[in-house]
């Protein structure tokens, strides 16, 4: 379950005034950096709740010890709450505007009394030189004072000679600019896979996730049916150990962000609390104490080295709630679950990824034996090991335990048995279905991602009902698959279905509704989704008794008399009881 609070050396989101997001890992005892808008302590937001939004100071208050403030509600929304205005207020402002050559020239939309109701801005000249103030006294401001610069848009707006003369509309427009530009504060916001998806759609290089965006996110989770099991005993009683538990095969090329959605449906993404803070050394049960919006006080407790640290011993697997992941190199790549406090290279035990996720290549599912990580290590007796030296027998040991635990692993995938698999790859699809597919059990769901349609299309060709019927007159020998017409089997998938999902802003206003034309372009992103199911074994024939042959056989019992109809009940009878 995901922290409630900022915690020591995880990840965190700050929106800036701007409508930009940056990505901080907040490490005790550091500075954090937030461009022009200044920078802070990094304690003091441990410890703290997300959602809050801050103002940075300029100069700490040494009575709060502090560089941050924290905005109250009634801060934030006095813009909106001033812009409510009483029936009372709205009946006198008409009908002191509503006669007259003045309010006439000041208003230009009436309702159907004909009262006037809104100011029309014709007259505004939008002119540089209606602000007084320069630059350089602008950032002469900015570096002597002492608030976060609410006190600078202030006399920015008050040097604006032509102020009185905007619309409400273009007050608010010409305020919020300003607020933009010179406000100095930030929201904490907790970093999830939703929000990943998006930085790095819009901020970062979109093709090293294939451009996967949140709602195909959402639908991939979907169609996958992946979810957490309780009680997986209770759902599969009939199965063995380890097997049909929940449990998901992957091929994931998008750096780990199919696998951070999949473990986050699981509730295996985030570690605990009481683990993290274990870990990190850093006591944050009891946050700071608020007394006022700019009481803050930091959290500079030490880290105790020498009492940190998780339980070195050997993770056990889980058999639930399980990812395996296939990959075609020595290592995967899992570069983004690094904002998830989990590191593929050194994973820490006490993370829960570190036993529900499960890592193979291709070559140590399909040909084991190659590969050299699935080779035993010569068995030393215990008389030649005490004669070793301590690195020796720890190197030993330690292949021992590696080459254990990747033959568990490639036992398990090979036995298949899976709930479910989830491809996002540029190989060819083909080519993983006709290995994965027969790993899965009955009703299992298969999803494939594609930036492009044209690859699932090819995949949806040899799945149809057409090929399906074509293997059945004349199916290939099992040793002969695949071939140039039959590359995967058609019938182990059924219906399958090419699905799209883009959610697109639009501007909605009368008159004037349409998309945004400043909207993210790229690959629309296409899903391609089917069932397996288990082909009977054998022929299938469907008997029965036509019309035509029920009325044959009245006719002739009825002419029968009544000797004979006995007769031939009493042999069906005997015939039944052979049977």
């Amino acid at each position: 379950m995901q922290s409630e609070v900022v915690r020591p050396n995880s990840y965190v989101v700050l929106r800036l005034p701007s409508g930009l997001h940056t990505v901080h890992e907040i490490k005790p005892n550091t500075l954090i950096s937030v461009g022009k808008y200044g920078s802070f302590q990094s304690n003091f937001l441990i410890g703290r709740p997300f959602h809050y939004t801050y103002e940075i100071l300029d100069q700490v208050d040494p009575s709060t010890r502090s560089g941050l403030r924290i905005v109250p509600p009634i801060e934030l929304y006095a813009n909106i709450r001033d812009e409510v205005s009483t029936p009372a207020d709205l009946e006198e402002e008409v009908q002191t505007c509503s006669d007259g050559k003045e309010a006439r020239d000041q208003f230009e939309v009436v309702d159907q009394k004909g009262e006037v109701i809104l100011r029309t801005n014709r007259n505004i000249l939008d002119d540089a030189r209606c602000q007084t103030m320069t630059m350089e006294e602008i950032e002469i401001l900015k570096a002597e004072g002492k608030r976060s610069g609410k006190d600078l848009i202030a006399k920015i707006l008050d040097s604006h000679s032509a102020l009185d003369q905007k619309t409400a509309f273009a007050l608010a427009k010409y305020t919020l600019r300003k607020t933009k530009k010179y406000s100095r504060r930030f929201t904490v916001l907790p970093m999830d896979v939703p929000f990943l998806a998006t930085w790095i759609l819009n901020e970062k290089d979109a093709s090293k996730t294939m451009e996967l965006r949140e709602e195909a996110l959402a639908l991939i989770g979907s169609w996958s049916n992946i979810h957490y099991i309780p009680s997986p005993l209770e759902e599969y009683p009939d199965e063995p150990d380890g097997m049909g538990q929940g449990r998901w095969l992957m091929v994931d090329e998008t750096g780990g962000l199919l696998v951070a959605a999949a473990a986050e449906r699981l509730g295996v993404l985030h570690p605990p609390y009481e683990q993290q803070t274990r870990s990190t050394g850093i006591h944050t049960d009891t946050p700071a104490k608020v007394q006022g919006i700019g009481d803050m006080q930091p959290h500079n407790e030490q880290m105790q080295d020498s009492q940190a640290g998780p339980s070195i011993r050997k993770a056990k697997y889980a058999n639930s709630n399980a990812i395996t992941l296939i990959h075609a190199n020595s290592q995967p790549n899992l570069s983004l679950l690094r904002y998830f406090s989990f590191d593929a290279a050194n994973p820490t035990p006490s993370h829960p990824l570190s036993r529900h996720l499960k890592t193979i290549s291709w070559l140590q599912l399909l040909h084991p034996q190659d590969d050299n990580a699935c080779t035993e290590p010569e068995l030393v007796t215990q008389g030649v090991l005490e004669t070793w030296k301590s690195g020796k027998r720890s190197n030993y040991h330690r292949k021992r335990r590696r080459w254990e635990r990747t033959t568990a692993m490639v036992s398990e995938a090979r036995q298949g048995n899976f709930d479910g698999l989830v491809v996002a790859s540029f190989m060819s699809t083909p080519t993983i279905l006709h290995h994965l597919v027969p790993l899965l059990r009955g009703a299992a769901q298969v999803v494939v991602y594609s930036p492009y349609i044209e690859p699932l299309f090819e995949v949806a060709d040899y799945y149809s009902t057409q090929r399906r019927v074509a293997y059945l007159k004349d199916p290939p020998a099992a040793e002969a698959m695949p071939t140039e017409d039959f590359p995967v089997n058609p019938t182990l998938l059924l219906a399958p279905t090419i699905q799209t999902i883009k959610c697109r802003p639009w501007q909605v206003l009368p008159g004037r509704t349409h998309p945004l034309m400043t909207g993210k372009g790229g690959a629309e992103g296409y899903v391609f989704t089917a069932t397996r199911v288990l082909p009977a074994e054998g022929g299938v024939e469907a008997r029965g008794i036509s019309k035509k042959r029920k009325e044959k056989a009245a006719d002739v019992s009825g002419g029968m008399s009544e000797s004979k109809r006995e007769k031939v009940v009493e042999v069906k009878d005997e015939v039944v009881m052979d049977s």
